[in-house]
């Protein structure tokens, strides 16, 4: 992803896997347990090293997929084909695996309990890692304030989340809610025929302009700007919206 962070005195720390949830058939969530780690704020993320039997070492950058707590942490990750770090963790690591993080990184794309805004999420097939992280401490603190989520995928089977995502529905209350919209096959029944997210998705699953709230974006960099477009063109404020994009340097 883009990353702006500054790592300034960050040092590396000691971290063991101690569990892993299949996801999708090429994403697996990781359950970390950092020595010293003392949170992060929803939408961050952290580096990931790993070091080889023979020295050689590989790090990635990965967003958080967890509410923030002390000790430990979640990443949910894609494997990418042909990438040094990814297919390791997604498909090979087990409980015990040893390796080493960095972080929590970043102070731009993060969301805050202490803001009373609404808040609009979208997010393009993994990039709805770190907005599960903002949905997630908003359900946690029971904010109550409005968060929505418009998450687009691909497809049924690609959905991360998706048992969570599911239970989650339209609760009575209004506070949050999640819509999956898909772009290349919906499933059985749905009357929304498989597509990009376009206007008349903005208009039916995202905060209206005038309810002023902060947008977050994240996903492949076409989609980010695809959306942050459609944000425009409906009125939303320019200066409400933060955006994350990655591409195939992510590995």
């Amino acid at each position: 992803m883009a990353r702006t962070a500054v790592l300034g005195r960050l040092t590396w720390q000691s971290a063991t896997l101690e569990g892993v949830r299949r996801e999708t058939a090429t994403a697996r969530t990781l359950t970390l347990a950092v020595r010293g780690w003392q949170g992060h704020k929803p939408g961050q993320h952290v580096d990931v090293r790993l070091t080889a039997a023979g020295g050689y070492t590989a790090q990635r950058a990965y967003s958080i997929a967890s509410a923030p707590t002390a000790d430990t942490l979640e990443l949910t990750v894609e494997a990418t084909p042909g990438g040094e770090v990814s297919p390791f963790l997604a498909q090979m690591a087990e409980p015990g695996v040893a390796l080493e993080v960095r972080g929590p990184l970043g102070g731009w794309f993060v969301w805050s309990p202490t803001e009373q805004q609404p808040v609009q999420l979208i997010g393009g097939g993994s990039g709805v890692v770190p907005l599960m992280s903002m949905l997630r401490t908003h359900r946690a603190v029971r904010h109550p304030s409005t968060m929505w989520l418009l998450y687009s995928a691909r497809f049924p089977e690609a959905v991360l989340f998706s048992h969570e995502l599911a239970a989650a529905g339209d609760p009575a209350d209004g506070a949050d809610r999640a819509t999956l919209v898909y772009s290349r096959r919906s499933p059985a029944g749905d009357a929304r025929q498989p597509h990009r997210i376009d206007a008349r998705d903005v208009a039916a699953h995202v905060l209206a302009p005038e309810d002023a709230p902060r947008c977050y974006v994240c996903g492949p960099t076409p989609f980010v700007e695809a959306v942050i477009a459609l944000l425009l063109l409906a009125g939303h404020d320019p200066e409400l919206i933060r955006a994350e994009r990655f591409g195939a340097g992510r590995t």
